[in-house]
């Protein structure tokens, strides 16, 4: 039995049904392990969405025409010493003008932390990425996903509820982090993707 967030076949999306929404996953990944987490954030938008109206975007080759047009920005980091790296900070404050001129004011926001520890300060992160969102004026979207348990495979198992947490080792990127974080992160694609679908305005 497929899981309930298994991408769905591209053939199920009729053109008369096509959200008219779309999604910016912004991230910043030294050693990929964040990247991992924005394209499965990505793979879970996608259920809902066509490809080209859900994208992975590093700060480093930012497409500032799909993000300055995109309905939801999802912020995804790692912790560097209980904080955004400085790469990701000064993408923020790279943002002033757009901040002075209320460009994101109402656009929809979400965010997610990776760490090596199981807590890290990742908490701290996403508080920093949420009221850099509310500087905004956006509407911050958080997880609603019970923990089915705290096992490796079990979907949000660190138990966040402000946005997504997931945890890498000192492995490659292709494995950590590991399963319940990866498919949770799917999940909360999927979940986000749904959220502003259904907050769309009407045609």
């Amino acid at each position: 039995m497929k899981p309930s967030f298994a991408p769905s076949s591209p053939s199920t999306i009729h053109t008369d049904s096509i959200p008219s929404v779309s999604i910016a996953v912004i991230y910043h990944s030294n050693y990929g392990h964040t990247k991992r987490v924005a394209e499965a954030v990505v793979i879970g938008a996608r259920q809902q969405l066509p490809e080209a109206q859900a994208k992975a975007i590093d700060i480093h080759d930012v497409d500032w025409g799909f993000v300055d047009k995109a309905d939801l920005l999802v912020f995804g980091s790692a912790v560097y010493m209980g904080s955004v790296p400085a790469e990701f900070k000064t993408f923020m404050d790279g943002t002033s003008k757009r901040w002075y001129n209320r460009e994101w004011e109402g656009k929809w926001a979400a965010g997610f932390a990776n760490s090596g520890g199981l807590s890290g300060d990742k908490l701290s992160v996403l508080q920093q990425i949420c009221l850099y969102a509310m500087q905004h004026g956006m509407n911050w979207i958080g997880m609603p996903l019970m923990p089915t348990g705290h096992s490796d495979d079990d979907l949000n198992r660190l138990s966040s509820f402000l946005g997504l947490m997931t945890q890498s080792i000192n492995a490659p990127p292709e494995e950590t982090p590991g399963k319940g974080d990866i498919d949770t992160a799917i999940w909360f694609g999927d979940h986000l993707a749904k959220t502003i679908i259904k907050h769309q305005p009407a045609r």
